[in-house]
């Protein structure tokens, strides 16, 4: 029998933590953080991560699990992710994945597999060699001109994954991206998967309203702690969207202002991107969040709720 597996994604803040905690509460659920920065410990405000007295005492998963100098990885999220899911089915508990890093969701619903079965030691030790001549920012460009994708997502510091990407294509004349999208799509989860939408107009300016909100409950100051702490730019999670830019406001290269806008556009270009990554997944079942009336609401919720008892 297929263990059962509820996801719920969608742009940045459109709404899925309130659901979240809605359906986990009603359907005796417990939530796996689907958010590649929600992992990092004092890193609270820029990732909107919930807090203790909000859960509701609903358990919460990969939260808090790491320090800031850790590279999570995709591969790690599937492994962890995988393992909560089969505990949380073993107690009769619904697992409740919930996020926006489409990437490492869908590892986990389609169980992506990360390493290609040849290999070559020659190439390997060619890109080692090159890292030792030119150094790993110049590595990184050899990335963004096959897999500006995977690049976006490679911090240059992260030399051994930045490697297996190019072995990647190397090996299969495919990019990471394409080397995933390849495989076998079938789930091995009774899985239903809820896509939550709106408006671009009214999504775009929420998100403007929570980078102020992060402002005001102490974002310059977090990142001064995590400075004072010993990360920096080097580090791959602070070139997470409201860290870096609040970096340079603090190293003096740009100023408040610009920094809160380019936290506000590079949100914006995120929340797009997320829902690009999302339109290509045909499990998706999708709800549309716009209308504020609470009526609208309440339907909304309720055909929410018909889709996941058809199927648990």
């Amino acid at each position: 029998m297929k263990e059962n597996l509820l996801v719920i994604l969608g742009p940045t803040a459109s709404g899925k933590t309130e659901l979240s905690l809605n359906i986990a509460e009603k359907y005796n659920g417990e939530i796996i953080s689907g958010d590649s920065m929600q992992v990092y410990r004092g890193m609270d405000i820029g990732t909107a991560k919930i807090k203790v007295d909000e859960m509701r005492g609903i358990p919460h998963y990969l939260i808090d699990i790491h320090h800031p100098n850790h590279f999570f990885t995709v591969a790690e999220f599937q492994e962890m992710a995988t393992k909560k899911i089969t505990e949380i089915n073993q107690k009769g508990h619904l697992p409740i994945i919930v996020g926006g890093t489409g990437l490492y969701i869908k590892s986990v619903t389609h169980q992506y597999q990360f390493s290609v079965s040849s290999t070559d030691e020659a190439y390997r030790k060619e890109l080692e060699e090159f890292v030792e001549c030119y150094g790993k920012e110049a590595l990184h460009v050899r990335l963004q001109q096959i897999d500006p994708i995977t690049a976006k997502r490679l911090h240059f510091n992260d030399v051994k994954r930045v490697i297996r990407a190019l072995e990647v294509f190397h090996h299969t004349g495919k990019t990471m991206e394409e080397h995933l999208e390849n495989q076998d799509q079938q789930t091995p989860y009774n899985l239903v998967m809820i896509g939550l939408t709106m408006d671009r107009k009214k999504l775009y300016d929420r998100i403007n309203r929570r980078v102020d909100l992060m402002i005001e409950q102490g974002l310059i100051e977090e990142v001064k702690t995590l400075l004072s702490q010993g990360y920096n730019l080097n580090h791959n999670s602070m070139q997470a969207i409201g860290y870096k830019e609040i970096i340079l406001y603090l190293q003096g290269e740009i100023s408040l202002e610009r920094a809160i806008e380019l936290i506000k556009q590079g949100t914006r270009r995120y929340a797009k991107r997320q829902l690009s990554w999302f339109r290509q997944i045909p499990e998706i079942k999708w709800f549309d969040v716009t209308n504020d009336d609470p009526k609208e609401i309440e339907k909304t919720k309720k055909n929410i709720y018909t889709a996941i008892e058809g199927n648990f």
